[in-house]
């Protein structure tokens, strides 16, 4: 029976959704171990509290918050100087975060600071003896590596989107801890710039539709913003190639220079399936390819393949969503 701590990534005052999926994560873990408890750890802006206490809905048997003014803006320093604080403080199994841009930035600085392996960007988490097994997709996705790590105490980031949050509610005893001391920190952060207003997030987004060159052009990407508004809980991605006519801003390319998703449903439209972009988005739930090009590489990876023009396709898919939408 092991204890697993997990860092509850926020912004602002709001909890992320791979905070949930990494407690969901931690939640499986623990019960493997023979029914450890998962402690949750949130470190933000005052107010944070509140929001955290939804954590154990999802499975955390505690939740500890650390609250101050300072992280209104992320300070890596201080936040990874206080999970580490907690961590040695207790009896973890293994410290569990989102493979995020703050995850990216944590978790080696707490492996680091623990001494201990890191595992990073899984989709699966079993235990094997006095071991941990991770699965992690490798070589841009074409294969998936089974990493056995050793030790007392391991740092994992898990990949978003690889759990779906889930119920595993129960009362939660609640906590609090002062922020540890860290070093001066080199990088300070100033000043947070939102993208558009009201826009999902790709990390956050459970559909994304995706554009490629097969669009044509710039303007056609309507018809890619139309199929997300019908869906109504989608994002909007991009290929590189897009991004780099600037036919979509950089924030939106999926791909291994680009962000990489896991969404239930991934539309890709007008998308050949360069191995770059596979990269991003390879470890969708479920991939829908719509391509003139009945050979395109896509189709390869694809649950469902559509052969024809996007230019006509999308529109009567879009039609087709609003009204499967209305009748329900």
């Amino acid at each position: 029976m092991a204890n697993i701590l997990v860092y509850a990534e926020s912004r602002g005052d709001a909890l992320r959704k791979v905070a949930l999926e990494a407690v969901t994560a931690a939640r499986k873990l623990a019960d493997a171990t023979g029914g450890g408890e998962v402690h949750a750890i949130v470190a933000g802006p005052p107010g944070i509290a509140a929001k955290a206490t939804q954590l154990g809905q999802y499975g955390a048997d505690v939740v500890v918050t650390a609250e101050n003014a300072s992280l209104t803006n992320f300070d890596r320093e201080v936040v990874a100087a206080t999970i580490a604080e907690r961590a040695k403080s207790g009896s973890y199994r293994a410290v569990l975060l989102g493979f995020s841009a703050q995850g990216r930035d944590l978790a080696p600085r707490l492996a680091a600071k623990l001494d201990a392996p890191i595992a990073s960007d899984v989709t699966e988490i079993q235990v094997a003896g006095n071991d941990l097994v991770v699965k992690h997709p490798a070589y841009a996705n074409k294969v998936i590596a089974t990493l056995q790590v050793s030790g007392p105490m391991a740092v994992i980031s898990v990949r978003p989107s690889a759990y779906t949050p889930a119920d595993a509610p129960r009362t939660a005893r609640t906590e609090s801890m002062p922020l540890a001391a860290a070093p001066s920190a080199k990088v300070t952060v100033k000043e947070i710039v939102e993208g558009g207003k009201g826009k999902i997030d790709l990390g956050e987004a459970p559909v994304i539709i995706s554009g490629g060159r097969g669009l044509k052009s710039a303007d056609n990407f309507k018809l890619v913003e139309d199929l997300a508004a019908a869906f109504g809980n989608a994002a909007v991605g991009a290929t590189r190639a897009v991004t780099d006519e600037g036919w979509r801003p950089h924030s939106d390319q999926i791909g291994q220079t680009g962000r990489q998703v896991s969404p239930q449903l991934y539309v890709a439209v007008g998308i050949s399936g360069a191995i770059q972009h596979l990269a991003g988005m390879r470890t969708s739930k479920t991939i829908v390819a719509i391509n003139k090009d009945k050979e395109a590489p896509i189709f390869k990876v694809a649950d469902y393949g559509i052969v024809g023009d996007v230019l006509e396709v999308v529109p009567a898919l879009t039609a087709a969503v609003r009204e499967a939408k209305a009748s329900h």
